[in-house]
């Protein structure tokens, strides 16, 4: 990543909404030490991974508002005065998609366009990151998918992140608030919640080995993916930001190695020194929803930007699996 991150963050006012969660909280993290100015809204919500420990290193050097993106009012206040917005707010859950398809138009579309339109109302000026998703691409056509893959998206939450993304890309393109996507996929670290396995199923083969249980792994488990660790993702974020190359783009991130699930879960019990897996049936609701392989193409964003992935993947679990060691009573 470029020496002169630092540079560029330092005395920036941020606003990361859905900042108490996984991915808002490392960024958060990293954001106070470059010497930013950091807002945090969240409205806590534990199964959408809000948690108020995320939080509790820096706790006395951030300014956090427990509201919903939702509310209009909030977000005018918000956006005001803000040179950089990460919009990190939603839920990622695509069975929950499916179930309550309603709660997550909520989230996922009317909030983008209260955020958006709060930014055009009351800080025009003002740059947009928005958090993206594999689930937009749908079941792969080729691999690696590359940004000019259809998108069709197999639940509804992946349709409601395409047209949150696409509110983002139409008010840079007409009002010109500047505002980029990455499509992310699936990321891994601390601060993840643990309490379920609607938001991933990585997170939760952690827990289920450290509690040293048999895993069981749907189908034969050969279906590839590819995965970023948290601190890289950060840095992805960063870099577009800092970045005007990058206004009314959308871009993948990935890395260089997919890999298995049934390998995914093999290397995780290595790693925790316990638990076993089995193999079931695959549940009908999760089949018909299943995007089977999936790895993306990265390169664009790595041309724009220099963003590569640094962590292997063996080093990104251990990782992983020594934080919530320490930290488990207040993940599980």
């Amino acid at each position: 990543m470029k020496k002169d991150l630092g540079g560029f963050y330092k005395n920036k006012n941020i606003l990361i909404t859905g900042g108490a969660g996984f991915i808002g909280s490392n960024l958060a993290m990293k954001l106070v030490e470059y010497g930013s100015v950091v807002f945090i809204a969240d409205c806590l919500i534990p199964q959408y991974g809000g948690n108020l420990f995320n939080l509790d290193s820096i706790k006395d050097k951030i300014k956090l508002e427990i509201t919903d993106v939702r509310d209009e009012k909030s977000m005018l206040s918000l956006v005001n005065g803000k040179d950089i917005i990460f919009n990190l707010a939603g839920t990622l859950s695509h069975v929950d998609s499916m179930r309550d398809p309603y709660t997550d138009l909520e989230i996922n579309c009317k909030s983008q366009l209260t955020i958006l339109e709060a930014c055009r109302k009351n800080n025009p000026d003002v740059k947009v990151l928005f958090s993206g998703t594999r689930g937009q691409y749908g079941k792969a056509e080729y691999l690696p998918v590359d940004e000019k893959h259809p998108l069709k998206p197999t639940d509804v939450n992946g349709i409601n992140n395409m047209a949150g993304e696409w509110y983002h890309i139409l008010y840079n393109n007409v009002y010109g608030i500047r505002a980029t996507s990455l499509r992310l996929t699936n990321v891994y670290g601390p601060r993840h919640q643990m309490k379920h396995s609607r938001q991933g199923f990585l997170n939760w083969f952690i827990r289920q080995a450290m509690e040293g249980k048999e895993v069981p792994i749907y189908g034969d488990g050969a279906q590839k993916r590819d995965f970023n660790y948290v601190d890289d993702i950060v840095d992805a974020f960063l870099l577009a930001a800092e970045n005007e190359k990058t206004n009314g783009e959308v871009f993948n991130t990935g890395s260089d190695k997919a890999i298995s699930v049934l390998e995914v879960l093999k290397l995780i019990i290595k790693i925790v020194g316990k638990g076993s897996y089995k193999h079931i049936p695959f549940p009908e609701d999760k089949k018909k929803i299943e995007i089977w392989d999936y790895y993306a193409d990265y390169s664009k964003l790595k041309k724009t930007t220099e963003w590569q992935p640094k962590t292997a993947f063996a080093e990104g679990l251990e990782k992983t699996v020594k934080f919530y060691e320490k930290h488990k009573k207040h993940y599980w």
